[in-house]
Parts: structure tokens; C-alpha cells; sequence
């Protein structure tokens, strides 16, 4: 009940334990107060504070208080305010920093769903305090019906009941059958990986690989016939590569090859006129040194990469030439780069394109380019290796290859129809009957996305461009017909008609193979199948198990296949071993951005052609930056001068080397950031597995707190990650 302001009864009652007759004087001054003495020596105690005051001061002493309450109220609520102020700027301007259309409409409603959280909160803080005055209390109003413990007993009983009934009659069938179908999905693409690994190993116990003519580039005289130094056209596409632009061009320049009979392409994108000056002036330095080097913009990006590339093959002196070997702007190609991949073309006229292998500088920069470094020496290693030596195709990386032209012209070019347009010339030069080779052997160094916000968005455009690319070519694999320059391969000259039908049939048989291939193991399994069980499987099904018992999952499929088929993964190589059970969980966790990128390219949802190129940070070996700069002391103390260079040319060198002198300022190592909600989602998963394990032995009760604790703490991370 709420309190009165009644000091009557409190009075009389104090004046009723006295034992003596009371003596009361009254004062003729209204001004003094009463007092009241009950015995001769209540005149020589102490008074108390409280009897000292009139109803006057007694007024004010409440006024103050109310003031001191009014301004704690008023000063709550503007930090309150202030509060949310702060949190609004942060969640829609993110301090200043630009935000995409789609990231401030997450931020407004994020910050809407706060405000509805917090004004409920204080709705239902004023109905405490309204019932609280009102009397509406159990003790105090015997109106109010009290529950007794075993009616809520009784009424929690049976809503648990209810709820065991409807999660294992409606909620734990449909999730069996989902995980039952995921966990084939979990074996078949196990399988493929099991498979390939067993081939890698056939590989490297025969000593299987691709071999060339040891006298085809034996001698050193440059004097060479047009066979046997054919003309090569190199291209280094580019789009404000600031932090590489200078080491790639300078490993390109340094390639061993007749200079007469190589051209390099420096095909420039950027917008930036500061990057492109700097550039030019690399390009002029090194055409300065008798290298032959041309530079290129174009104005208007359009295409990406592959508009790019497709403006530079257009050039009228490209038809001179036989071979093109493209490097994007974070590559360095050891010098003898295209001695080791073009004699792969002389013994085979169907050779299309060889392929080097990719080695990195920053592999060992933090844990996330340790992580990377696991999966993308699988790639190489045991992918593309086994799938080159067994079936003469492999998708192309985009870079540190070698085409033969024919092949590009004769497969349709370079197209601008999706974001992998690397992989797409692949498919229809493996289509048109042309041979991949792949060289384990040749590497070329470059970087590996250092921060995470890099590394997620090249893995959306390696995972949505396949999706693209199936969905457009899909007819065109399924209506494609034989070649008919391949018939040369399996026809002898003046064979009867029987032998000659019979090579038709047999090759009618691989192409349907190549078919498949391209369709369920290429396209399908490695490409769909495989972001799709991993992010239903780990992302949503097993965390679901700790709720619903009922669609347990065996200790099989959530531990020991996958830490099975990580070791697969980490063997080629051996010194990521440490790191298993970070890769394990990472993997899973990034399966949810797999899974967002598969599902976007498939449908054209979202930024599904949005080309973001990939952060550099300029990372180069010590080996190379000591070489480079005992080329850099060599070149400026014997600089050639060019008598035939006139005076425009020398003031517009000098112009364009004032520019390069310019300071540039180091690129400054920032601390990798990995998002809160990869970590929460990564503990979460990992919650859920050792729950399973134990669930699987009988144990069930220790780990609901844990879980409780877990959930909670994923959803203050999800709100701590937009906020901070």
C-alpha cells in the first residue's frame, strides 16, 4: 500500500508510553513548536531532530527531496539519451564511415528493435510502480487469488508435456529427414574428396607428371627459329593495384625471353589519376630499359576483368602473335617462367592452356592466412593436379597461365556475362576439344587476403560466379556435339568403315563423360552440393539437436568424418597440422558466407555481379626485395641513354619521374579482423558437437546451462558486431 504522510497515530502512540502524568506547556509565540515532557527528567534528555521541526520546515525538507529525485530522474534520462544518441550514430553512420544502402537499413532496424525493446521495458516498469500504489500486491489484497506451488507445478508440467508431444510428433521429423538427406550429401562429396586424395597419391608414387623435350630450350643463343621462340603476349590486368602494381611489372619485365619476341600488356582499369600516373611512369621506366611494354586504360570499366581483357586482345598486332600468359597484379613469375610452360605446346597442337601453380609470400602472416594457405594447397595440389592428369581439364584460375590464342578465339573469347570469367572460357575450350595441362612444379609467388572483410568478399565472388556460370551454360553443355578435329584421335588413315564407326561410338562415350563431369562433379557436387549440406548440416541442424534430442545426430557425422576428412585437407600441407581444429570450425562457419554467395549467383539475388578486387598488401619475399634492390643500385648507376629519344620524350620522362618521386607513404599492417558472429557462431557449433558426443554416452543434463549461455551469447555478439 503506499505510504501516508500521517504522523498522528505515531505520535499518539509515543505518548502513550510514558508512565507519568504528562505536563504540557504551551508557548503564547505560535512561532515555537509544542513539546511535550512525560516525567520530570524528559526535560534534560535529548531531543530529537525530528520533533524539532514544524509542519513548515518539515515542508520543505520533503520539496528537497522531490527536487534531489526530480534531478536524478532528468539526469538518468539524458544519459539515457545521450546513450541512444550514440548508439544511433554509430549504428546508421558508423562514424563517419560511407555504408551501403542495405548496411544502413540493418543499422535502422536494429536500432528500432532496441528502442521497442527499451519502451517496453519502461511500460512495464510503470505498471510495476501504478500496481505497486494501486495496493495490487499479494499480501496486502486478499482479493487476489495466490497460487499455490503445485498449481504452477501442475501447470508447468503440462505445458512441457505439450511441448515434448508437438517437438516429437511435428518439429523432430522434418529435421531427421533434412539431416538423413544432408548426411548422404556429407558422404557423396566425402567420397569425391577420398578419391582424389587417392589419386595424389597415385600421382606422387608413380611420378606422374607433365614432360617436355629436354633440348627444346637447351641452348642459350637467342638466334632461335620462330618454332622455337615463338611470339608470347603477356598481360597484367590491373585496377588500382597501388600496394603491387610496381613488383609485378618488375617481375614480368625480368622474364627470359627474347625481346623481340615478347610483349607486355599493362591493361590499366583504375579510376584513381594519382595510381594511373604512377603506373605510366613504371611502364616508361621500364620501356626507358629496352623493354618492349605498352600501357593501356580504358575509361569506362565496363565487363571487369574480362572487358578488360577482351579490349586488349582486340588489338590489330595481337594476330601476330601465337601465345598470351596473363598475370594479375599481385604476381611475381620467376624468370624462367615461360621456358618451363610454352614447350608444353610443341608436342601437342590441341594444348590450350597450361597452368602453373600459385605459391605465397604471406602464408604465415596470421591465422587467417594460415587457414587459407590449407585449403588452397588442396586446391592445387591434389584438385587441380589429379583432375589434370587423369581428365585433361581443370577450371582455370585466372592467372599465372599460358593460352595458345587459337583456343581463346576458337572457344568464343573472353565474355562479360559473369564474374568467373576464367572459369567460363575453361568450360567452352573443354567443350571445343581443347587439352589442359597442369604444372605442380612451376609456381608463381603471390598474396592471400590478409583481412577477413577482403577475404569474405573474394570467397562471395568465387562461390556466385560458378552459380552464374551453370546457370547460363547449362543448355550449352548438355547440346554440345563432338569436335571434329577430334576424330583425329581415335581414326587411323585407311581403316575399314567398321574401325571408323567404332571411334565414333567411342568417342560419342567421352563426351557424354565430359558431360557429366562438367554437370554433376564439376558444377553440382564441388560447387552446390557442397556450401549447401556444409551450411544445413553444421549451421542449422546441429544446433537445432540441442533443443530437439529427438533428431540426434551420430557422433560419426559431426566428429569423426570431418576431422577424417581435415586431415585429408591439411596433408599437402603438413605444417598447418596444429591448426585443425580452427580450420574445422572456420570452414563451418564459412559456409554460412558460401551458402549466402551460392544461393545469390544462382538466383541473381543481391550483388551477385559486383566485382570487388581483392586488398593487397604488397607482401614480398626477402629473397626478392634484396634482388630488387641490387637491380634498383645497378639500373640507376648505368641508366642507358637513348640518343634517339627527342625532347619531348625526355621532358615528358622527366615529368612522369618527378611523380614517382613523390613520398607514398608505407601501406601500414592493420590488425586482422574476424567478426564477432563467425566467433559466436564457431563456439556455438562447437557447444553443439560436444553435446552430441556426450548426448550419444547418456549425458544430457549438464549441458542445458551451457547452452542456454551459448545462445545468449550469440545474440549479444550479433548486436555487439553492428553496434562496435
Amino acid at each position: 500500500m503506499a505510504p501516508r504522510l500521517d504522523f498522528s497515530k505515531m505520535w499518539a502512540k509515543n505518548a502513550k508510553k510514558g508512565g507519568g502524568t504528562p505536563v504540557v506547556v504551551k508557548m503564547e509565540n505560535p512561532n515555537f513548536s509544542v513539546v511535550e515532557i512525560d516525567g520530570p527528567d524528559s526535560a534534560f534528555r535529548p531531543v530529537e531532530k525530528s520533533r524539532g521541526k514544524n509542519a513548515k520546515q518539515t515542508s520543505w525538507v520533503l520539496l528537497l527531496k522531490a527536487q534531489r529525485f526530480v534531478s536524478l530522474i532528468a539526469s538518468l534520462a539524458t544519459l539515457l539519451w545521450s546513450l541512444l544518441s550514440i548508439i544511433n550514430k554509430r549504428l546508421i553512420f558508423r562514424q563517419g564511415v560511407a555504408m551501403e544502402n542495405g548496411k544502413l537499413g540493418k543499422g535502422r532496424l536494429l536500432f528500432t528493435v532496441i528502442r521497442v525493446f527499451l519502451v517496453t521495458s519502461i511500460a512495464i516498469l510503470g505498471f510495476e510502480v501504478v500496481a505497486y500504489f494501486k495496493g495490487w500486491h499479494y499480501f496486502r489484497n486478499p482479493s487476489l487469488h495466490i497460487p499455490r506451488t503445485s498449481d504452477v507445478q501442475g501447470l508447468l508440467h503440462l505445458v512441457y508435456v505439450a511441448w515434448l508431444r508437438f517437438r516429437a510428433d511435428y518439429i523432430a521429423p522434418p529435421i531427421q529427414a533434412l539431416s538423413t538427406f544432408c548426411v548422404v550429401l556429407f558422404m557423396i562429396q566425402s567420397a569425391d574428396r577420398l578419391i582424389l586424395s587417392l589419386g595424389c597419391l597415385w600421382i606422387k608414387y608413380k611420378k606422374i607428371k607433365p614432360t617436355i623435350d629436354a633440348n627444346a630450350m637447351k641452348s642459350d643463343d637467342l638466334e632461335k627459329t620462330e618454332y622455337e621462340y615463338p611470339m608470347v603476349l603477356v598481360q597484367i590486368p590491373m585496377c588500382n593495384e597501388k600496394e603491387v602494381y610496381e613488383q609485378s611489372i618488375s617481375a614480368v619485365c625480368q622474364i627470359d625471353w627474347p625481346k623481340d619476341r615478347i610483349l607486355i600488356q599493362v591493361l590499366d582499369d583504375s579510376d584513381d589519376e594519382s595510381i594511373q600516373w604512377l603506373i605510366k611512369s613504371e611502364v616508361a621506366d621500364w620501356n626507358q630499359r629496352g623493354v618492349n611494354i605498352l600501357y593501356r586504360h580504358r575509361e569506362i570499366r565496363t565487363g571487369y576483368k574480362a572487358g578488360n581483357l577482351k579490349s586488349a586482345m582486340s588489338c590489330d598486332y595481337v594476330k601476330d602473335y601465337e601465345f598470351v600468359a596473363i598475370f594479375d597484379a599481385d604476381f611475381q613469375p620467376n624468370p624462367d617462367f615461360l621456358k618451363k610452360t610454352v614447350p608444353h605446346f610443341k608436342e601437342n597442337p590441341r594444348v590450350g592452356l597450361v597452368q602453373a601453380r600459385w605459391a605465397f609470400v604471406n602464408k604465415d602472416e596470421n591465422l587467417l592466412t594460415r587457414l587459407q594457405n590449407i585449403n588452397l594447397c588442396f586446391h592445387f595440389e591434389v584438385e587441380q593436379q589429379v583432375n589434370g592428369v587423369f581428365l585433361n581439364f581443370f577450371g582455370f584460375n585466372g592467372t599465372a597461365g599460358v593460352w595458345r590464342i587459337k583456343a581463346l578465339e576458337e572457344s568464343g573469347g573472353w565474355l562479360e556475362r559473369t564474374t568467373v570469367e576464367d572459369m567460363d572460357i575453361a568450360v567452352r575450350a573443354h567443350l571445343n576439344g581443347w587439352k589442359f595441362i597442369y604444372l605442380n612444379d612451376v609456381q608463381v609467388l603471390c598474396e592471400v587476403p590478409e583481412s577477413y572483410e577482403a577475404y569474405r568478399k573474394q570467397q562471395h565472388r568465387w562461390h556466385s560466379g560458378p552459380m552464374q556460370l551453370f546457370r547460363l551454360c547449362l543448355p550449352a553443355v548438355i547440346t554440345s556435339k563432338v569436335p571434329r578435329h577430334s576424330h583425329s584421335n581415335f581414326t587411323v588413315a585407311n581403316f575399314c568403315k567398321m574401325c571408323h564407326n567404332f571411334s565414333k561410338i567411342f568417342i560419342m562415350q567421352i563426351s557424354a563423360w565430359k558431360k557429366a563431369n562438367l554437370i554433376l562433379l564439376f558444377f553440382l557436387l564441388r560447387k552446390l552440393i557442397l556450401p549447401f549440406y556444409s551450411f544445413t548440416l553444421f549451421c542449422i541442424i546441429l544446433p537445432l539437436t540441442m533443443f530437439v534430442p529427438e533428431a540426434e545426430l551420430p557422433s560419426w557425422v559431426i566428429c569423426y568424418v570431418p576431422v577424417f576428412m581435415s586431415l585429408l585437407n591439411i596433408l599437402p600441407a603438413p605444417k598447418s597440422f596444429p591448426f585443425i581444429v580452427p580450420y574445422l570450425l572456420f570452414e563451418n562457419t564459412m559456409s554460412v558466407t558460401k551458402f549466402n554467395a551460392m544461393v545469390s549467383g544462382l538466383f541473381q539475388l543481391g550483388s551477385s555481379y559486383e566485382w570487388t578486387v581483392t586488398k593487397k598488401a604488397g607482401r614480398s619475399s626477402e629473397s626478392d626485395l634484396l634482388a630488387a634492390a641490387e637491380r634498383e643500385t645497378k639500373m640507376i648507376n648505368q641508366l642507358p641513354v637513348h640518343r634517339g629519344a627527342s625532347d619531348s620524350e625526355l621532358s615528358e620522362l622527366n615529368k612522369l619521374m618527378e611523380r614517382k618521386e613523390v613520398v607514398v607513404p608505407l601501406p601500414v599492417k592493420k590488425a586482422n579482423k574476424i567478426y564477432r558472429k563467425e566467433l559466436a557462431l564457431a563456439f556455438l557449433l562447437l557447444t553443439a558437437s560436444v553435446r552430441s558426443l556426450l548426448a550419444a554416452q547418456g549425458v544430457h543434463f549438464y549441458f542445458l546451462l551451457f547452452q542456454g549461455v551459448t545462445f545468449l551469447l550469440v545474440g549479444l555478439d550479433l548486436i555487439g558486431e553492428q553496434i562496435s
